[in-house]
């Protein structure tokens, strides 16, 4: 159900009206999945693939070659990344010692949702314990200590705890055991059809492989037993 207050009347810059002289505002739903990647092992890196298009010139005649863009995330200062639809953004978590056939690091790629990260100001009270919403992507040396990203105690803590504190050390982060950070959620603006009782709203984000197989590995699930239809003569 929608938080509510009463609304002042009007057009209220920061919540809508969802019943006569009843307001909902504006907030989000920001979560943290802690993701512990043993990609083919322990020894695994980042690299942020943005893809983009080229200009037309002699390796692109025709002007509608699209590359990848792809930057490896050595430090954990520089592992703070925010997602980019623009660019088509992803992250790609790969092994740094095995490859499969074609070469290429055996890896899994994160595709995560584009939507905004914490909007609220970064000298706020809120901003301080939920430092971690600032970005949509973390990545951190494995510490069985860093188990939340908010902290251990939020409620209590003036700011700075989890992974600020996490990344303080800046790590290396590439070949390493590693822990990947992704933020993600809605950024709610209510609506009169979720009052009184709100529809459901999905969010999330996807896990893929990408080359971590040598093929494709449903080639390899058995087919369906025979289906014999019914009729005079059968059994």
């Amino acid at each position: 159900m929608l938080f509510t207050s009463a609304h002042p009347g009007d057009d209220h810059p920061y919540s809508t009206e969802v019943a006569p002289g009843l307001a909902a505002p504006f907030h989000q739903h920001l979560f943290s999945a802690r993701l512990d990647m043993t990609v083919d092992g322990l020894a695994n890196a980042v690299e942020e693939v943005d893809v983009t298009g080229l200009p037309i010139g002699p390796d692109n005649p025709h002007g509608n070659a699209i590359v990848q863009r792809v930057t490896r995330l050595t430090r954990e200062s520089q592992a703070g990344r925010r997602a980019d639809s623009a660019r088509g953004r992803t992250w790609r978590i790969v092994s740094t010692e095995r490859t499969n056939r074609f070469g290429h690091p055996t890896s899994y790629t994160l595709y995560p949702e584009s939507a905004p990260v914490l909007l609220a100001d970064p000298a706020s009270s809120l901003a301080k314990r939920a430092s971690f919403a600032a970005n949509h992507l973390w990545v951190t040396r494995y510490d069985p200590r860093h188990r939340y990203s908010a902290g251990d105690f939020v409620n209590q803590n003036p700011g700075g705890a989890g992974l600020p504190a996490f990344v303080a050390g800046d790590r290396d982060i590439d070949g390493a055991d590693i822990v990947v950070w992704h933020t993600f959620g809605p950024t709610h603006v209510p609506r009169p059809e979720d009052w009184p009782v709100m529809p459901v709203a999905r969010c999330g984000f996807t896990l893929k492989p990408t080359g971590f197989f040598d093929r494709n590995p449903t080639l390899d699930v058995p087919p369906p037993p025979a289906h014999c239809p019914s009729g005079p003569g059968t059994r």
